[in-house]
């Protein structure tokens, strides 16, 4: 049973999702969501055909997706033989995670300095969906996935440089498919709330390297665990043992 959470239309909105999409963009998220569920796993082979019998598709969209998913790192292409799901590569991973905290650490320094360019009407919305009673805390996993990556990106675009928050979000969806994996246990979504609203008290108290600090040891919990939990998902994949 969930606990009383606050409304989802006063956390921060996410962008609008196009009002137009195509066979490819739906069979790109299919297969995005797979990798994800580990429904395919690092390592599996398939043939574009496969594809197409399976998802009711013609072989355009399949090898558009295909592209795309190769460009991002996530397949490729084998010669004659079809196509293959690539391993993690938890290297770049933790580059795109290094990237993120020097962009999220520079913008809670700046939030704390203040200045005309802070949008505080910003941050009062992310003092309304974390600085809330234990009672009033979603336990909904999914959500707080959603709420935790909408705090994170509206930290950064609430201190003013549009560049930055455009890097930021260009890194978050590039480590979403794994940095998901952090709200799959109870502890991990009651830290999350626990630690948010440590962030958010120090901005609010204009503490920057105290903020910078908090959110540093953060974001380096939240990346070991998550490094721990794809490891052990890939381990079940392959046994055959269900993930969820």
């Amino acid at each position: 049973m969930q606990t009383a959470a606050p409304s989802p239309a006063r956390a921060p909105r996410a962008p609008a999702a196009p009002a137009h999409r195509s066979r490819a963009d739906a069979v790109y998220d299919q297969l995005k969501h797979d990798i994800s569920e580990f429904k395919l796993v690092p390592g599996d082979r398939f043939t574009e055909n496969e594809l197409c019998e399976r998802l009711l598709v013609s072989r355009t969209p399949v090898r558009q997706a295909l592209f795309r998913l190769q460009q991002e790192g996530y397949v490729e292409v084998l010669f004659r033989s079809g196509w293959r799901v690539l391993p993690f590569d938890f290297a770049q991973f933790e580059q795109l995670y290094d990237l993120r905290m020097v962009l999220e650490t520079a913008a809670v320094q700046r939030l704390c300095a203040g200045g005309e360019r802070v949008d505080r009407a910003l941050l009062e919305q992310l003092n309304a969906v974390w600085l809330v009673p234990a009672a009033a805390r979603s336990t909904d996993a999914t959500q707080v996935a959603q709420w935790d990556e909408q705090f994170h990106c509206a930290l950064v675009a609430a201190a003013g440089n549009g560049e930055m928050a455009r890097v930021h979000r260009e890194v978050t969806d590039r480590i979403r498919i794994i940095r998901r994996l952090d709200f799959t246990k109870p502890a991990r979504m009651e830290a999350t709330y626990e630690e948010h609203g440590k962030i958010l008290r120090a901005v609010q108290r204009k503490r920057g390297d105290q903020a910078a600090l908090l959110l540093r040891a953060h974001i380096e919990t939240s990346q070991a665990e998550v490094r721990k939990i794809t490891l052990h998902q890939v381990h079940l994949a392959r046994r055959g043992v269900p993930t969820r």
